[in-house]
């Protein structure tokens, strides 16, 4: 059975593949789709019920929507569309927006510590509804940017896995658009007439300037050096541990010439360095 268009083709081939990469979707599987209402959740929760009614094994999906309490929320729109296209569907009606003033400490920025405490709701509700694994709409943009803020910003070399154990180790979270860009996501939900709903909450106008500084340095190293974000992506999966400053994976005490083999590479040298 062909695909519909050849983007969804293009974004179903990159999606298998990371599966296959990252062991994301195992045979039995029950995933919840984390489904905010934009344009990569639809178009994570789209491309999982393509491959689902594809693929050689068995899995299902059902998508489960956070509503944070804000009254302009369209979390009716949310799941019309799933009700039409016959998607298993939950809303999970918080109040995450009422107590974010209470929470919000002093250096937090306000869309951190809302997916902190949706990510809860989330892991609460996979344990209701029987879910082996949480998928996520993070796409290959995200990984990037979130490499180069923690580079940049937390002096830490590190993005965000495919494929994580919670802390608890009760919970899998899989990130299936690993190799999808951005650009697709928002092509694919817009070829699929699917309905981009954004936050209400009144701080998201104010979005951290750090990951905006960070998608123009994007934007303009791509336009210059076309490719030079796939190489990024690369990178985070070609990672050479003995070439990082981290004593954790290199401790000095352990970084040692072997006696034996300095021994033998002297005697070479002398034996070369030998007129005779």
């Amino acid at each position: 059975m062909p695909y519909g268009t050849e983007l969804e083709s293009r974004i179903a081939k990159k999606t298998t593949r990371a599966i296959g990469d990252f062991g994301l979707i195992e045979d039995g599987d029950r995933l919840m789709v984390g489904l905010s209402g934009g344009k990569d959740s639809w178009a994570l929760l789209q491309i999982l019920d393509v491959l689902r009614r594809r693929a050689p094994i068995r899995f299902s999906l059902i998508a489960v929507n956070v509503d944070s309490g804000y009254k302009e929320y369209k979390h009716g729109l949310i799941a019309s569309t799933c009700e039409a296209r016959g998607w298993e569907y939950q809303i999970a009606h918080t109040t995450i927006g009422e107590v974010m003033d209470d929470l919000l400490g002093a250096n937090a920025t306000p869309c951190s510590l809302c997916a902190r405490l949706r990510r809860g709701v989330l892991y609460r509700i996979a344990n209701e509804v029987g879910a082996t694994k949480i998928a996520l709409g993070h796409h290959a943009d995200d990984f990037i940017e979130t490499l180069l803020l923690n580079l940049f910003f937390a002096g830490a070399l590190k993005a965000m896995p495919a494929r994580l154990v919670s802390d608890d180790g009760a919970h899998v979270v899989i990130r299936p658009l690993v190799y999808v860009t951005e650009s697709e996501a928002r092509a694919y939900t817009k070829e699929c007439e699917l309905p981009v709903i954004g936050c209400c909450c009144p701080a998201c106008g104010d979005l951290s300037l750090q990951r905006q500084r960070i998608k123009r340095l994007l934007m303009e190293l791509e336009q210059e050096h076309p490719g030079i974000k796939q190489s990024m992506l690369k990178a985070l999966g070609n990672v050479a541990p003995r070439h990082l400053l981290d004593v954790r994976l290199n401790p000095p005490a352990d970084l040692r010439a072997d006696p034996a083999v300095l021994k033998a590479a002297t005697a070479r040298a002398a034996e070369a360095c030998d007129p005779a």
